[in-house]
Parts: C-alpha cells; sequence; structure tokens
C-alpha cells in the first residue's frame, strides 16, 4: 500500500491548526490587501481580513505561485510516495488548472482533483480523500472517485447586502441600488462550477427558509432520500458567528438527524459576498466509504 498524502488549500475552511488533527496538509492562498500580499491563516486571519473588507480597502486574490506549489510538493514527497490534491473548483479560480500543468512533470505522484468544490464541500472532500488513503487506494484512484462525485453537492448562500458584488462588478450599481431600496435578500448557489443566482428574498427569515427548503428538495430529488447515511450536511457563514450558530439551530430542527459541520466561508468567496452571509451545504458520502 502506498503512502498517499491529502493537500488542499485554504479555500477548503480547513485552518492550518485544524490540518494536523485531519490528516491534511494546507496551501495557503495568497491575498493583496492595497496591492501588499499577505497568505490566508499564515499572515491574514479572518478578522484582519473583514476589518479590511469594511474599511474599503482594495482587496483582491490570487492563484498561489508555481514556485510556492512545486516546492510544497518536492517537500511532502521526501515523506510520502504520491500526493492527492484538492483545489478550488476549476469554475472559481484558475488555480486548479495551473496546478494540473505543474502536475505532469511528477510522473503521475500528484494528482489534481478537479471536483467543483469549494468551502466546506471541499472540507468535506479531504476528509473523504484521507479514509480513502487509509483504505489503501492509491492517489489516481482517489482522484477518480472524488472527480465522479463532483456534482454530488448543493450549497445556498444569502448574501446580508449586494454592496461587495457591486464593488467586484458582478452587478450593476443600478441593480444594487434597487436590492438595497428593498431591502432584499439574494440568494445564490453553487451547483459545480460556478456560483449563480437562486432566488431573491424579502427578508432574512424568508432567505433562510428557502435554504432549508431548497436543501430538503436536493437531497430528496437529486440525492436519494433525506439520510444521514447517505448525506452530510454543512453550514458556512461570513464573519457573523452568532447569526450563524442561531441559523445553525433552525437547520438542525429541520434536519434533527444529521450531525451539522459549521465553519466560515473561505476568505477568496467572502470578499465578493461581504460579511453577514449564511450558507447551507450538503454533499453525499463516498460509496466506497459505506
Amino acid at each position: 500500500m502506498k503512502k498517499v498524502a491529502v493537500l488542499t488549500d485554504s479555500n477548503s475552511g480547513i485552518t492550518q491548526s485544524e490540518a494536523g488533527s485531519l490528516g491534511v496538509s494546507v496551501l495557503p492562498m495568497p491575498f493583496y490587501i492595497n496591492e501588499k500580499e499577505y497568505f490566508e491563516d499564515i499572515t491574514l486571519t479572518q478578522e484582519q481580513f473583514y476589518e479590511a473588507l469594511k474599511g474599503d480597502a482594495d482587496i483582491h486574490t490570487s492563484q498561489p505561485s508555481p514556485e510556492q506549489v512545486m516546492k510544497l510538493w518536492d517537500r511532502m514527497l521526501e515523506d510520502y510516495e504520491e500526493i492527492v490534491y484538492i483545489p478550488m473548483s476549476s469554475g472559481l479560480s484558475g488555480s486548479c488548472q495551473s496546478a494540473r500543468m505543474l502536475a505532469e512533470d511528477y510522473e503521475g505522484r500528484v494528482q489534481v482533483v478537479n471536483d467543483q468544490r469549494i468551502s466546506v464541500t471541499q472540507r468535506q472532500h479531504c476528509i473523504d480523500a484521507v479514509a480513502l488513503a487509509e483504505k489503501g487506494f492509491g492517489a489516481a484512484e482517489i482522484r477518480e472517485i472524488l472527480e465522479r462525485e463532483k456534482y454530488s453537492s448543493s450549497i445556498y448562500i444569502m448574501l446580508d447586502t449586494l454592496y461587495y458584488l457591486r464593488k467586484g462588478g458582478r452587478i450593476t450599481p443600478a441593480a444594487a441600488a434597487i436590492g438595497t431600496m428593498l431591502r432584499l435578500k439574494p440568494v445564490l448557489t453553487i451547483q459545480g462550477e460556478k456560483l449563480d443566482a437562486f432566488a431573491k428574498a424579502r427578508t432574512s427569515a424568508q432567505g433562510k427558509n428557502m435554504m432549508i427548503q431548497a436543501i430538503r428538495k436536493d437531497m430528496e430529488t437529486r440525492f436519494g432520500g433525506i439520510s444521514p447515511d447517505r448525506i452530510n450536511l454543512e453550514m458556512a457563514y461570513t464573519h457573523d458567528k452568532e447569526a450563524a450558530e442561531s441559523y445553525k439551530a433552525e437547520v438542525q430542527a429541520a434536519f434533527p438527524d444529521f450531525d451539522i459541520v459549521l465553519n466560515p466561508l473561505s476568505l477568496s468567496v467572502s470578499c465578493h459576498i461581504g460579511p453577514g452571509a449564511l450558507a447551507v451545504a450538503c454533499s453525499c458520502k463516498i460509496p466506497e466509504l459505506m
């Protein structure tokens, strides 16, 4: 049985301190704040990020440099025979495709997974990859299994404000102004590659209920039924943990048999949607691990 390492990036929401207990390694994503480079969870904390975001700083994300990626791979391959690298969705960043090109020089020892996931669903696939490695699956086999399951997850995100979508050019200023005037709460979704519009709620309560019903429908119609034996239920949030814990209680009441995982949403998404967002997600369990 080959010794297989699991590597992800910080878009998974897995912190450097949490990584060891989960059996994974985490590549920090670079951010530029007022043109100064920071690395998520290394030189940039969640609090520092949101302080800069609320201060209207110029924030943009970047890909890890090829040198940074290959240096980490080389170091890991001193202790492991193979690496499974699980970056964020290729539909949200070019880092996955870049990593795949770099991996061509590693003669199959580095397998880059394009599973169209981010945040809590990406995190779950990292945990799945560790479990598959422990069962004796090789890196290429693990990549094939995770990519096979790429569309067996669903995320819904309710925004607190349209300001950051407008600032990033994702919607027009006029649309943002109308939405703000009407106090609309947009609900977005990630179904595979892209972050797309799903619905507009009049109130936070309506938006929260929309997400619960959307997840319920996905479980029933896409994922074979509402069963914790087959499905993982996850939640994420930006900055406001108290609001997230309150909403978690509502989701738990709707799905009482599930153990719900709650984590901060990755900063690469947060910079586009701002603080106060709430998300509900589900992902199917891997058949090989059931």
